[in-house]
């Protein structure tokens, strides 16, 4: 048996230090962790959040973290389940397009709940190391993404995300290199995320990320007590990567650009809560309506040549009545949501009667999703968008990258305008003074000198 994989990654956990990282990967993990902050407060008020708090609230009692927004004190593994939902339930979570991975809905619910477990010990997490825990944790979890080069058969933002969450907590808790391996050895038999919500549209999907960060807490505590993990449980006979991808991995793709591209500046933003493989068409929506001077109206069909990812995830079929977590992600909808009310946020999902408007699913029919030739099977584009008008005329645009990648990024002003719009769709009110001071927080991270804090000022008022 050979570990020398797991040796490479441990060695690289366990020896980043702040002076490894450049200040642009430090801005982006400010940018992508206020970001997250936004959307899980956002989706406090999302589906199934009351059922999934009732459902903890029996699990056992706990005083060690927050239930972001409600405030409720419940124990880490609870606190970790439930924040992981919040910010995944409203597809708003940002991605890494390479890795097909959401690495900072399972990294940060993680390691949030871990620091605020230490600091009920006295054994507070400073904002700089917290810092960089991340952005390791970000780091393997879209490693192991970007390795695999086969399609999507599971769930990677809680397979390879509950991996990297162990990772950044291991380090965190300063584990030697065999109790690392421990950790996330213990964390790979724990492993868990499947596909099938997806398809289905069931709210399960995102939980499936909460079911592993609370792994990740359970497998460092085994970890730390001396239970030993399996430790060839990247490429191993049963390892990873044969087992969730099929076999179908190169680990050059990591070791080429490992401790020298830093992932969190790889990740892309969600401007829209729906799934990120809709956002093409809306992209190429906004960009010919604009440039042409036209309406929706105008527009007789679209003709969308996607990458097999996208077709296969988000070419679905248009259902009368979707359910929300269906609908966004069903690429015809997203589109014929944004053509008939002019943008897609929250409310396209939510407002009573909008799943089923007859405008909405007009221009949705007018939309038809064509696999082209990718080879790629983890490629999200090009895109590529022909549109049949009125007038006769046939408009083509063609996407190199969707708004929101990193060579498309929002601003640091559209970023903070989107984070302001998430906090009004809290469960409860964030009061303006704590909405403000979170923002500073984040901004200056590595002042601080202990990060349980933020989940503080996450929590809202009844008004």
């Amino acid at each position: 048996m050979t570990i020398a994989t797991t040796d490479r990654l441990v060695t690289h956990i366990a020896n980043v230090t702040r002076a490894d990282l450049e200040e642009a990967d430090i801005e982006k993990a400010k940018v992508f962790l206020l970001d997250t902050l936004g959307v899980g407060i956002a989706g406090s008020s999302g589906a199934n959040v009351a059922e999934l708090l009732a459902t903890v609230r029996g699990w056992g009692n706990g005083d060690e973290a927050t239930v972001w927004v409600t405030g409720e004190r419940v124990s880490a593994q609870a606190a970790a389940i439930v924040n992981a939902y919040q910010i995944h339930c409203l597809e708003y979570d940002c991605v890494h397009e390479g890795a097909v991975v959401h690495p900072m809905a399972t990294v940060l619910s993680t390691i949030m709940a871990y620091a605020e477990r230490r600091s009920t010990q006295g054994r507070p997490v400073s904002g700089s190391d917290f810092m960089v825990a991340m952005i390791v944790g970000v780091d393997i979890a879209a490693y192991l993404g970007m390795a695999a080069t086969g399609p999507v058969k599971f769930f990677r933002p809680a397979t390879a995300g509950g991996l990297g969450a162990t990772a950044a907590i291991a380090r965190l808790e300063k584990l030697e290199p065999n109790g690392i391996k421990s950790a996330m050895g213990n964390m790979y038999g724990q492993t868990c995320g499947t596909l099938q919500p997806h398809a289905e549209g069931s709210p399960l999907l995102g939980l499936q990320i909460g079911f592993n960060a609370r792994g990740a807490l359970s497998a460092l505590d085994l970890a730390a007590s001396g239970f030993r993990g399996p430790y060839d449980f990247i490429d191993g006979a049963y390892g990873y990567l044969p087992m969730f991808e099929n076999d179908q991995f190169d680990l050059e793709i990591i070791w080429q650009d490992l401790g020298k591209v830093w992932q969190m500046s790889q990740l892309s933003h969600k401007p829209f809560p729906s799934g990120r493989l809709t956002h093409g068409v809306i992209d190429a929506l906004k960009q010919i309506t604009s440039r042409l001077g036209i309406s929706p109206n105008d527009i007789v069909s679209i003709k969308g040549y996607v990458p097999p990812l996208v077709h296969r995830l988000v070419g679905r079929p248009l259902i009368p009545n979707p359910e929300p977590n269906y609908a966004k992600l069903c690429l015809r909808y997203v589109a014929g949501a944004w053509m008939a009310r002019g943008q897609v946020d929250v409310a396209e999902f939510r407002e009573s009667g909008v799943l089923s408007d007859p405008s909405i699913h007009a221009y949705a029919a007018k939309i038809d999703v064509i696999c082209d030739d990718n080879t790629d099977e983890n490629a999200l584009d090009p895109q590529r968008f022909v549109f049949e008008l009125t007038d006769g005329r046939q408009e083509e645009i063609t996407l190199p990258q969707v708004y929101g990648h990193p060579y498309s990024p929002l601003s640091l002003d559209e970023n903070r305008a989107k984070f302001e719009r998430c906090i009004t769709y809290g469960s409860i009110a964030l009061p303006e003074e704590k909405a403000l001071a979170l923002v500073s927080s984040v901004q200056n991270l590595e002042d601080i000198a202990d990060v349980a804090e933020l989940a503080q000022l996450t929590v809202g008022k009844l008004e």
